[in-house]
């Protein structure tokens, strides 16, 4: 007699594995296709048809018709430089609110600077503030139960972006990479600074690190709400309205701090709305673009739309972070390397920050049109993350956003085409193996 129990059991083991590797099977070939899509579509990037001045209402416009984002008048913008300058006004805003308190974060981490953000809005809350919290679920990981618990235990209504989840596993790659504050819908903040204790201080050594970011008031501020409200819609599934987030605006026709706009972008097919932005205001430099960028890993498009400003004449100075206990991501840094040769030829001039972790990402063209924001110079802000930047028509506002440039450049080292030459066989493996994962950095 035959055991039918035994004859079953390699079919058994074959079945237990089969959808294991189907799936995997599957997984790798969509990255795979999707992999390349990617390279084949970011071989090229924009020509600018016609003269384009950065100083213009018309180049303003074409940013606005770009991205979608509209220009608002009559708005003021603070420049606020490292954690002893920001902190203080974010806690003020958040302490001084009447009405609603929204707050959308990426890094929400530890240190006292977490538990003050916290203890600000539990008190608010407790006065009857709607607050609103939106903290991303992957970069707001080390956020404390009990930071998270007061706050709730107060009132103060906080989710989390983009949970991690079997069902959505393409989409964990996919953050909100915004820093936003908005206090009755008449103060906000973005830029580059996460709730920690990192952010702290003056950049005075490398646990303290340096950042900027930008205070703005209405009307602007309806913009940089608007990329609040994007998000938490999609995590709550709730419109907010009404006059305590969207109040009635006094200063629609006044000049304030010049033009501005928000820009913000999403992961999608094709260039993001940041991305654009960009490709726009290098096109359009004539004199000088200083860049500050914290990941700065340019895909090719890029790298020869810098090329191309420098060969015009275009002063072109990035600023990138130093390798070594000072970078947070080292990889990302050795990626970015692999850019220099080319850039370096073309006659870019490329410095890397010393005294610390460097997170700001700034942009100023051609000493009149500055741009603050969240978005780094690399693919995962620019394809893959929900960013946003606030872009202002202002010579005095440039003025102070290059006088800190300056200042940064001043501790900087500058990559020298010569010595660059001469680095290291193993250097430059080690960069030409992390430019295949460019994409995902």
């Amino acid at each position: 007699m035959v055991d039918l129990r035994r004859r079953r059991r390699p079919e058994r083991r074959v079945a237990r594995y089969a959808w294991p590797a189907a799936l995997t099977a599957a997984g790798l070939a969509w990255y795979g296709a999707d992999s390349l899509r990617h390279r084949c579509e970011s071989g090229h990037g924009y020509d600018l048809r016609g003269e384009l001045d950065v100083r213009s209402e018309a180049f303003m416009r074409a940013a606005e018709a770009l991205t979608g984002a509209p220009v608002s008048y009559g708005s003021e913008v603070e420049l606020l430089i490292n954690g002893d300058q920001i902190f203080p006004r974010y806690l003020g805003a958040i302490r001084e609110a009447r009405e609603t308190v929204c707050l959308l974060t990426y890094v929400y981490w530890r240190g006292d600077i977490a538990h003050e953000v916290a203890d600000a809005l539990r008190d608010r809350a407790r006065a009857g503030v709607e607050c609103n919290v939106l903290i991303d679920a992957v970069g707001g990981m080390k956020l404390e139960r009990e930071v998270l618990e007061r706050m709730s235990d107060a009132g103060v209504r906080v989710s989390r972006f983009r949970p991690v989840k079997p069902y959505a596993v393409k989409r964990v790659r996919n953050r909100t990479h915004r820093k936003i504050l908005v206090a009755d819908g008449r103060v906000g903040f973005t830029g580059g600074v996460g709730i920690a204790e990192e952010w702290t201080g003056d950049a005075q050594d490398p646990d303290h690190w340096r950042d900027t970011h930008v205070r703005v008031t209405e009307p602007v501020v309806r913009s940089v709400f608007g990329a609040f409200a994007e998000n938490w819609l999609e995590a709550t599934g709730e419109v907010l309205a009404g006059p305590g987030y969207l109040p009635q605006l006094e200063r629609e026709d006044g000049d304030g701090g010049g033009p501005m706009m928000v820009v913000r972008s999403s992961a999608g097919v094709g260039d993001s709305n940041v991305e654009a932005l960009y490709y726009l205001a290098i096109a359009a430099a004539r004199e000088s673009l200083d860049l500050t960028a914290a990941y700065f890993v340019p895909r090719p498009s890029f790298i020869e739309a810098l090329q191309d400003a420098a060969e015009r004449g275009v002063r072109v100075r990035v600023l990138v972070l130093v390798p070594g206990s000072n970078t947070d991501k080292p990889p990302v840094w050795i990626a970015g390397r692999a850019s220099y040769d080319e850039l370096v030829a073309a006659g870019v001039e490329v410095y890397e920050y010393t005294p610390t972790m460097l997170h700001a990402k700034t942009m100023t063209v051609d000493g009149c049109w500055p741009a603050v924001g969240s978005a780094n110079f690399d693919n995962r802000s620019f394809q893959l993350n929900d960013e946003a930047t606030l872009c202002v028509s202002s010579v005095e506002f440039a003025r102070r956003l290059s006088e800190q440039f300056e200042r940064d450049l001043d501790v900087s080292e500058r990559i020298e085409p010569a010595r660059w030459a001469d680095r290291g066989r193993s250097r430059r493996a080690s960069e030409a193996a992390m430019k295949v994962a460019r994409r995902e950095l």
